[in-house]
């Protein structure tokens, strides 16, 4: 199990073709892990791509934290744990909330990525977001495991909810989450110097969302494919395809 120092916490990454010339750092969703990405569409962009994993604070197999869980923490550990790689650019790609830990690095450090791909990333002032977190419990781990035919047993899975359990009752992450809604008013969002790829699903809830941003941030595009905010999971094919046709700097387009 690889594991560094970021920010004086323990931090499980995973790195797919080293050699590559360009890195891709993938950021998984308050919740979920790094297998998110790991089973289907990192193995595809790592045909191209230097790809890093990582799980956040607290998930995974990472050290848990207490608090800080809002985004200028969040993306505080994004460019130490780049560092600590010897990382000075990289391509970025969230899911979820780690779609918007992407976007505030691209807001604040624009020099440090070369692009950023954001997979489902949430408005924070949608009041629909506390729903996406509380619809995180015991079914729905389960439901994740069998729907990506991951094979786990049973000690694992509990330990997994061991860790849910934790992340809700005893630390900041509810009130750091949902302290930033005022993201998507930062005059720097229409400012962005960089073009992102926005990929959406056709019924998810957060599909507003995709469509503020594209209207908000000049050359942004936005891609629609069926599902709901579980898009890594229900279409991974076709989220791995997307990402490396912008990644390679192919024209995309509606």
């Amino acid at each position: 199990m690889p594991v560094i120092q970021v920010n004086g916490k323990k931090v499980h990454i995973q790195e797919l073709n080293k050699g590559a010339a360009e890195t891709v750092v993938m950021i998984h969703g308050m919740f979920s892990n790094l297998s998110v990405y790991y089973f289907n569409i990192a193995p595809v962009l790592a045909r191209r791509f230097h790809v890093v994993l990582y799980d956040l604070k607290s998930h995974g197999m990472s050290e848990r934290a207490a608090d800080g869980y809002d985004l200028d923490s969040m993306t505080g550990d994004l460019r130490a744990l780049m560092d600590v790689l010897g990382l000075d650019k990289v391509h970025l790609v969230g899911y979820s909330f780690g779609a918007l830990i992407g976007l505030k690095m691209a807001m604040h450090f624009p020099g440090r990525i070369h692009g950023l791909a954001m997979i489902e990333g949430p408005d924070p002032a949608d009041d629909r977001t506390r729903g996406f977190m509380d619809a995180y419990n015991r079914d729905s781990l389960e439901h994740y495991f069998n729907t990506t035919k991951v094979r786990i047993g049973r000690r694992q899975l509990e330990r997994s909810h061991r860790m849910y359990e934790f992340l809700f009752s005893q630390t900041s992450i509810k009130k750091d989450m949902l302290a930033e809604r005022d993201l998507f008013a930062d005059a720097r969002l229409t400012a962005l110097a960089h073009q992102p790829l926005l990929i959406y699903g056709n019924r998810s809830d957060c599909l507003e969302a995709g469509y503020f941003l594209k209207d908000h941030i000049p050359g942004a595009v936005l891609v629609e494919i069926g599902g709901d905010h579980d898009l890594p999971v229900q279409a991974p094919e076709q989220v791995a395809a997307v990402l490396m046709r912008f990644l390679v700097g192919e024209t995309m387009t509606v």
